[in-house]
Order: structure tokens, then sequence, then C-alpha cells
């Protein structure tokens, strides 16, 4: 089912497929409140902090083949949740469309800048070499940070600049990683009282 929009910007959609079943909800004017299951706990604990620090209500429910692997479930619940930000955005009028947060978490430091720009684009470096093989609450392989990312980009069609400019330990990588997401896209998609019900973009669309 593709995604629909159930009031002011609150979207919903059930995406299912032979390797996993995900709903996601979420309203962009909420709270931080979240209810999330993956059934990838590091994955959960990610979601949990996206949704907290973005201000975004946030509920995700999801089952797949995670006894081949996570990864179908991971990439599937970031589809999803990128068809669903990009409906409840609506045609993106009054809002700030650019964002960006730069997050300690300890020794790790990220940053993050957002437009939403209707154009789906990400660049990701600067985790140290070996990230990408560190397994991560015994799940949650450190490449799946990246492919997250892509998959939300794409699917919300927004450009993401995700950089990591310092970190030792794998968890913190990539904790740092999403909190900045989520603090740069909470300023992206705030209104813009100055701006009205306008479009931010010259071309009236985005």
């Amino acid at each position: 089912m593709p995604a629909e929009l159930i009031s002011g910007r609150r979207a919903r959609m059930e995406r299912r497929t032979s390797e996993s079943s995900v709903v996601v909800e979420l309203d962009l004017d909420g709270t931080g409140q979240s209810k999330i299951s993956t059934s990838v706990p590091f994955y959960d604990h990610m979601l949990t902090a996206l949704a907290r620090h973005s201000m975004i209500d946030l509920t995700v429910e999801a089952t797949g083949d995670t006894h081949i692997d996570v990864h179908h479930t991971v990439e599937d619940v970031a589809i999803t949740l990128g068809e669903v930000l990009r409906v409840a955005l609506g045609n993106k009028s009054g809002i700030r469309r650019f964002g960006q947060a730069t997050i300690p978490l300890d020794e790790a430091l990220a940053h993050a800048v957002v437009d939403v720009s209707g154009r789906p684009y990400l660049v990701h470096d600067g985790e140290p070499a070996g990230q990408e093989y560190h397994l991560i609450g015994g799940h949650f392989t450190g490449s799946l940070t990246r492919h997250v990312f892509e998959a939300l980009t794409l699917h919300a069609q927004i450009c993401l600049h995700m950089r990591v400019l310092g970190g030792r330990d794998p968890h913190h990588i990539v904790e740092a990683q999403f909190k900045a997401f989520a603090r740069a896209l909470r300023e992206a998609v705030e209104p813009d009282e100055r701006l009205g019900n306008e479009i931010p973009s010259t071309k009236g669309a985005l």
C-alpha cells in the first residue's frame, strides 16, 4: 500500500513483501513520542532516538526474515519511513527547508545537513576504517548505517550530507549520526512563521 496522509502532517504506510512486514506512522508536529518494534534491538534504539530528537511522533512495527539477516528488515523500515515522511511533508509549503546539526556522543562527533529539496541525494563519509564491519548489539552491522540513510533519503526525496568528524566506539559513531540527522531534520521540517504558506524555493515547488 502506498503511504497515505491521515491528517495535517501525519501519515501512515504498510509495506509487505516476502521478506518483511512493516507499518510506519509519523506525525511531523508531534512531541517526540515513539513506539518502535523492528525485531532488531539496536535499530529500535536508533529509531527511538530519531523520534525523540526530531520531535516527530513515530510508530514502527516490523517483522522479517531476521533468521537469515537483519538487512531486509532494516532496509524495508527505512524505505517505508522515507515514503511516509515524503507524504507527511505534502507540498512543503511554510517549512524552513534547511537544517543542520553537529552532535557529540562522548568521543564521537557527527555533522548532518538536510535539505528538503525534492531531489534525493546522500553524501556520507568520515566513518573510521572498519566501522562497516562492526556488529553492534549482536545484530546491526555498521554498514547498515549508510544503507539506512540511502534508503531514507531516496524515498523521502531529501538531500542529506552526513559526516562523521570523530569517534572510536562503533555504537557511539552510529548513534551520533542518528541524533545529528534527527536534529537537522527537526529544523528543516519546522514551520517558518515569516514564510507563511509559501514554498521555500525560487522555483515555487519542491
